[in-house]
């Protein structure tokens, strides 16, 4: 068993979860909770949230809580770009997805939008979707390109990007 893994002994922190507790909090806890919380105006959006938007953000906390668990367990690693995981995470929802957990996020967020009928949070969820975007194609496509080879290949060429569409390189012209 990777040593990762293994239990710690009785009274020992696991490293690896006390790095990812604090990748959830420092990444997804800010962006996807406080950001939004935020950005609330209670006089004009009131504290009391919709029911769609209880199952829109419960929808998205469950999926980010499975693609976390992935992570750690799948990839021997966390969330945290200072801690990222060991082997490529094909399993779970990265099956259908290669960016489950940017999703999550946006389907947090978006519940805190719609729960609340908030334009602002609205706006940053879309920009939130610009950004996870231009990261993907800039830096993380990149780096799994480099660093998982023919297996990125692979896997990009049977799971898409987002959801249902395979990201698909351009056809190149002749000469």
């Amino acid at each position: 068993m990777p040593s990762a893994l293994r239990r710690p002994k009785p009274g020992a922190a696991n490293p690896l979860f006390v790095r990812a507790l604090i990748a959830f909090l420092a990444l997804p806890g800010v962006v996807a909770f406080a950001v939004p919380l935020l950005l609330l105006r209670p006089e004009g959006a009131g504290w009391m949230i919709s029911t769609p938007g209880v199952l829109v953000v419960a929808v998205g906390a469950m999926l980010l809580a499975w693609c976390i668990r992935e992570f750690y367990v799948a990839g021997s690693g966390t969330l945290a770009p200072w801690a990222p995981p060991k082997r490529l995470v094909v399993s779970g929802l990265y099956g259908y997805s290669r960016n489950p957990m940017y999703v999550a996020v946006l389907c947090l967020v978006a519940g805190w939008a719609i729960g609340y009928r908030s334009a602002a949070i609205g706006l940053y969820a879309l920009g939130l979707l610009i950004a996870f975007h231009l990261r993907i194609l800039w830096h993380e496509e990149p780096f799994l390109a480099r660093t998982h080879g023919e297996d990125w290949r692979a896997y990009v060429a049977r799971v898409p990007r987002w959801l249902g569409f395979t990201a698909r390189p351009a056809p190149r012209r002749p000469g």
